[in-house]
């Protein structure tokens, strides 16, 4: 090998060849740099070709000689030889050869044969498999490394392995109060399972799903000889909401303004349990008030099963008021999925002096099943569910004076936003709902219309035994707290009791803005019924509140 001293001051050029014209093409094929600022980044730069030639299977290359040609350039003469494409290695017998599965690979009695290219990415994928079994100082060698034949080369696997290791404790920092039921059963984490980061870290990612707590940093593990520690680092986000709006338009009768509104206050994690409390009221322009209260406490005792209670009052005016109590049982499939089952009770009371043969006082029992979906996008406080699907069936009895109706209802509702782009979206909405039963009583039916329903209508005005409704809205963000949108809404409903089929559409835009108090929205929509059979509003502007606290 011949050497020449480095000329220091200006740039150094390589050029590098094979034995023959077609092994300079394939060096040229790999790539190297040809341009350097010494002569020890030349002397790098071929020890990095040479290594990539060896993967490659040309095994017995060397650098012959480094010859300079000017006082910028050097020329290196490279050997290549004899391509090797394949490696036969034996492994010994405690070697798991499961672990092949995820390799690609020939195998026979033990050994297993790989490409030479695919070499480096097979020992590597094997030795993540070990350390993902609970070893995460496992290292593979390969030893004895001869030619097999022309074609072939051979070698001998050796694994060093150490005691596996398992989580012996789980620290949560930052977030001290952390739920540990939501540590067991939401991220699935808890001492004496068999360590492993990569899964590890996935589920710490399952925090991005919660409302009340996310992620510092990435978490970290202290080993020591016979322990291994993990470290969360957790801290505790603001999630209580409180939503309400007001609703004012002129009434097409009497010419002057009414207004309606509403509360919604929901408490979550105050008392570091994960539970969620919700309080609703309200109250419309056709004096008519609903109460809510509900409660959704999670992983019970620490076990997978959570529990929901809740009681709604509805009031009409002076004609009826009902009052429904439920309860269910959940089970939290995982962070996006759960299911349920449960019971639901409502009394009716006729508050007119006289019962009529679809007005009077009733009591109704279901057993009700549910399934919910939710995909979360909490990193974008301006829309931060993407996608929710919620839909649940029940099966029962109305009794009263007149007798006992078996009865079946059925509700859905559901919405996606589309991510066009950062700044453009459009949101879907399904909500619909169905009673079926042999005859109907005024006071069972459903009520929708308003803000979170069809809008451009009267909160609560529309009733029927089936209804659905679309909502769709075009949305523009402006800057990362402000947008503006569409509206655009479509609802069919029938009501039996009136012999009633009708099409209805919503119109209108509005305006969201983020502030420090929360999002305040604007909404002004128009309302339009197919036949215009009953009362509807011609015009609706709401105006409403959402805060996180």
């Amino acid at each position: 090998m011949v050497f020449c001293l480095p000329i220091f001051g200006q740039s150094l050029n390589l050029s590098a060849k094979g034995e023959n014209e077609i092994k300079t093409r394939i060096i040229d094929s790999i790539g190297y740099k040809n341009s350097f600022a010494n002569y020890i980044s030349i002397e790098n730069e071929l020890n990095n070709l040479k290594s990539k030639l060896v993967r490659l299977g040309y095994i017995d290359t060397t650098v012959d000689s480094i010859v300079r040609k000017n006082d910028t350039l050097y020329s290196a003469y490279c050997h290549l030889g004899k391509k090797f494409k394949k490696i036969k290695i034996s492994y010994p017998s405690q070697f798991n050869k499961e672990l092949l599965n995820f390799i690609n690979h020939i195998s026979g009695e033990d050994y297993f044969e790989v490409d030479i290219e695919d070499l480096e990415n097979a020992l590597t994928t094997l030795n993540l498999k070990i350390a993902e079994q609970g070893d995460p100082f496992s290292t593979l060698q390969l030893i004895n490394i001869s030619k097999h034949d022309s074609a072939l080369i051979s070698a001998d696997l050796k694994v060093v392995t150490n005691l596996k290791r398992r989580i012996d404790d789980i620290i949560v920092k930052g977030y001290e109060k952390f739920p540990k039921s939501y540590l067991k059963r939401f991220l699935k984490l808890k001492t004496g399972k068999t360590f492993n980061l990569n899964d590890i870290k996935e589920k710490v990612e399952l925090l991005e799903d919660l409302r009340f707590a996310t992620k510092i940093k990435d978490p970290e593990v202290l080993f020591t000889q016979d322990s291994t520690t993990l470290y969360l680092y957790i801290e505790k986000a603001r999630s209580n909401n409180f939503d309400g709006f007001l609703g004012f338009g002129t009434n097409e009768n009497t010419n002057k303004i009414e207004f309606d509104g509403y509360l919604d206050l929901r408490l979550i994690n105050n008392l570091n349990y994960g539970e969620t409390i919700n309080l609703f009221y309200k109250s419309d322009e056709i004096d008519q008030q609903t109460f809510r209260v509900d409660t959704d406490l999670p992983y019970i005792l620490g076990s997978p099963i959570g529990i929901q209670l809740g009681l709604n009052i509805f009031r009409k005016d002076t004609t009826f008021s009902n009052a429904r109590q439920y309860a269910k049982i959940n089970y939290q499939i995982n962070s996006q999925h759960r299911i349920a089952a449960g019971i639901s009770s409502t009394k009716s009371t006729n508050l007119l002096d006289n019962d009529t043969s679809i007005l009077n006082d009733y009591t109704a029992s279901y057993y009700t099943i549910t399934y919910n979906y939710t995909k979360p996008q909490f990193y974008d406080p301006l829309f931060p569910i993407n996608f929710w699907f919620d839909i649940s069936t029940g099966f029962g009895d109305r009794e009263n004076n007149l007798g006992k109706q078996s009865q079946t209802v059925f509700n859905l509702d559901t919405y996606k936003i589309f991510n066009l782009n950062p700044k453009n979206s459009i949101y879907t909405r399904l909500n619909g709902a169905f009673l079926n039963s042999d005859d109907y009583l005024d006071n069972e039916l459903f009520r929708f219309g308003g803000i979170n329903s069809i809008r451009g209508f009267e909160e609560n005005s529309l009733v029927a035994n089936l209804y659905g409704v679309v909502n769709t809205e075009y949305r523009y963000r402006l800057s990362s707290s402000i947008y503006v949108h569409s509206v655009l809404d479509a609802a069919y409903f029938e009501n039996q009791i009136t012999s009633t089929k009708e099409k209805l559409f919503g119109f209108g835009f509005g305006l969201g803005l983020l502030t420090n108090a929360g999002l305040f929205r604007l909404n002004y929509s128009s309302g339009k019924s197919e036949n215009r059979q009953f009362r509807l509003s011609d015009s609706k502007v709401h105006v409403s509140l959402t805060a996180t606290f």
